[in-house]
């Protein structure tokens, strides 16, 4: 009984499939399979359902081919159909029927949105009957008839430019030459242009043949293939190649180059791995792109957006129809609080070192300068840069490419400021707590083993802060960290904003004091009071915490954009220190300066109040180390008070260390 009533079961199961086979596909169902794929963009699928008629009229790879190169033309995104059924059901017993649909679409041209009709005709054989379309260029756009073609113009919009406080022109919009191939003014062999082509560009090859063979060229379009500048001496030989040809075109130019260069950043045109993260952003292959910099950080804004006409040619060319035109909004113009002038005078003293600078006025936070060198040319980037002009740059041990502003670094004894006003809020010492040590070298004790802090002069007196403060006295600030204490020291540089990221337009590396939350040991603690052991502090967080000297205590946050400081002087870190503790340091600073013996005395300038901290920061990896010298100095007119310069140079061991930065410093506010 059993047997039977599994045998019953697998009939009736066949019975069931072999119905299900036979079943005929409603107009319905045929169009709702088309349009999915369509949806999806799966022409292949798309093919199979064309009627017999319309597959003679087309291949399957033109087909394919004609759906994909025009989708990306008009730049083609989210593409949405849907089919409009009427209620009562299609007939199946017709031959033919008409199944409306709608369909939206993003394009260049801004979002198109149309009904059309889609036509399904019945063909039957010996093993099945199906519902086929009759596919007709109207499909894809209404408009169009057998013979035409889409046409895409875009509209580009103009990059913003970057101008500095006074309108100064830092990235700007100028002219230059694209030179680019028209295939079918190629000859037979087109290899044979593109090795011309590449050997005078000192181009690869392959990247030559990409851009030619990109989906979207047509035979009579014009295919750039990179940009020169107008006065190129390569121009007359360019042109001698069949097939080569040039339109001038808007380029980008970077009227400073070097002076500039790592705070503007430059454009390029859009790599394969960033054209797949900003797809979706209406980016495309060819498009100009921020690559570093300014550039970069302020691309949403400065890029703009790309209108585009969408138009109907006929097989002669002539145009019959305009499908969509959307305008071009064009990037906005940022204005920065930089003073290119003060931005050059500083890069002049800067130009043949390693080094970097920055400029903050002390009263509303705003970022005059802010310099890296060694630089490089920008304008290089966009108006074509050989492989051996990439190699050299990229290869050069001064690392010309590197953002030094955006770094950290050992601060050294500029940090002794800083230091001095925690250990006096902590009630750790006062104005007038001395140290006495004899000689050169201390010790805490010997557990210290054969370590010891050493200063460069010894004033054979005990020391109070103000002396140690005009002298450089490392022990004496080693003995102000241990006196201040781990937990203490550690939250009054917090105060200052170490740990943190500096609240800035431009990314700069956060500042820190030891690898770990807490220091290793006692000797780690003290080196950091004198600005060594493991405290990192970039040059844009350095000028920055000495405006709590001239502000009640009180860290100006740096200001980068115009907009932003219209809006006034706003605080970073309130009480860093407490308003007499920073009044006392910045006398301090001064004397630094006015007193005879002070390590900043080469900065005096007659007329000015000038004050300021020198730092030379010793690179060693171990104590025996025989390493390099980073100089530093911060500098201000306490009388004026409208700019602080903080200033470090590489490799300044037997250039005089720290009194070789100061001299640049001092032709800077000469000037």
């Amino acid at each position: 009984m059993k047997k039977n009533w599994l045998a019953f079961a697998c009939i009736t199961l066949m019975t069931l499939v072999l119905f299900a086979c036979n079943k005929e596909e409603t107009p319905e169902e045929a169009a709702s399979r088309y349009i999915q794929a369509w949806n999806k963009q799966q022409f292949e699928n798309m093919y199979e359902q064309l009627s017999n008629e319309a597959k003679n009229a087309i291949d399957q790879e033109t087909f394919i081919e004609r759906h994909q190169k025009i989708y990306d033309g008009i730049r083609l995104s989210k593409l949405e159909i849907k089919p409009n059924f009427p209620e009562e059901k299609l007939s199946n017993k017709e031959d033919e029927v008409n199944v409306e649909y709608e369909i939206k679409m993003n394009t260049i041209a801004g979002e198109l949105h149309f009904t059309h009709v889609l036509k399904l005709v019945k063909e039957e054989t010996e093993e099945e009957k199906r519902w086929a379309v009759a596919w007709n260029p109207s499909l894809i756009f209404p408009q169009m008839e057998e013979g035409d073609k889409v046409r895409v113009e875009t509209l580009p919009a103009k990059r913003g430019e970057i101008i500095d406080r006074n309108g100064e022109g830092l990235a700007v919009n100028g002219k230059a030459l694209d030179i680019g191939i028209v295939p079918e003014r190629l000859p037979e062999n087109e290899t044979a242009s593109f090795e011309q082509l590449a050997e005078i560009l000192q181009l690869p090859i392959e990247m030559i043949e990409s851009k030619r063979n990109a989906s979207w060229v047509e035979d009579d379009m014009f295919v750039p293939i990179t940009t020169i500048s107008k006065d190129d001496r390569r121009l007359n030989k360019l042109l001698k190649i069949q097939g080569v040809t040039y339109l001038e075109t808007d380029a980008r130019i970077y009227p400073f180059k070097e002076t500039t260069a790592h705070l503007t950043g430059y454009v390029q045109e859009i790599n394969a791995e960033e054209l797949k993260k900003l797809k979706d952003k209406g980016y495309r292959e060819g498009d100009i792109i921020g690559k570093s910099g300014l550039e970069k950080v302020f691309e949403d804004k400065l890029s703009g957006k790309d209108g585009g006409r969408i138009y109907i040619v006929d097989d002669e060319g002539n145009e019959k129809e305009e499908i969509a035109k959307q305008e071009p909004v064009d990037g906005e113009t940022i204005q920065l609080t930089i003073d290119a002038k003060l931005q050059t005078r500083i890069f002049n003293q800067l130009k043949n070192e390693r080094g970097t600078a920055a400029a903050i006025h002390p009263q509303t936070g705003e970022v005059l300068a802010l310099v890296s060198a060694p630089s490089y040319d920008p304008n290089q980037f966009v108006l074509g840069m050989t492989n051996s002009e990439w190699q050299t740059l990229n290869e050069d041990p001064g690392k010309p490419l590197l953002n030094r502003f955006s770094i950290t670094y050992a601060p050294g004894s500029v940090i002794k400021p800083l230091t001095g006003a925690i250990a006096l809020d902590a009630n750790a010492i006062d104005k007038n707590t001395t140290f006495d040590v004899k000689g050169l070298k201390w010790q805490a004790d010997k557990s210290w083993g054969d370590y010891f802090v050493t200063r460069v002069t010894d004033p054979k007196k005990p020391v109070d802060l103000e002396t140690a403060m005009i002298f450089s006295d490392n022990i004496y600030f080693a003995q102000a960290a241990l006196k201040t204490g781990e937990k203490q020291f550690l939250e009054g540089m917090k105060r200052f904003g170490f740990g943190e990221s500096v609240p800035f337009e431009y990314p700069i590396k956060k500042s820190s004091i030891t690898d770990e939350k807490t220091f290793k040991n006692e000797i780690e603690l003290a080196d950091s009071g004198y600005g060594q052991g493991k405290v990192e502090m970039s040059i844009v967080h350095l000028a920055s915490a000495y405006t709590a000297f001239l502000n009640e205590g009180n860290v100006l946050k740096p200001i980068l954009l115009k907009t932003e400081a219209e809006k006034g002087k706003q605080i970073w870190k309130e009480r860093a220190a407490e308003p007499d503790t920073a009044s006392f340091i910045n006398d301090l600073l001064v004397q630094v300066v006015h007193h005879p013996d002070g390590t900043g005395n080469g900065a005096k300038l007659a007329g000015k109040q000038m004050a300021g901290k020198t730092g030379t920061a010793e690179l060693k990896k171990t104590k025996n180390d025989n390493a390099e010298e980073n100089g530093l100095f911060v500098a201000y007119d306490n009388k004026q008070q409208d700019v602080i310069v903080a200033m470090l140079v590489e490799n300044v061991k037997e250039r005089g260390g720290s009194k070789y930065v100061v001299s640049k410093v001092k032709t800077i506010f000469s000037d």
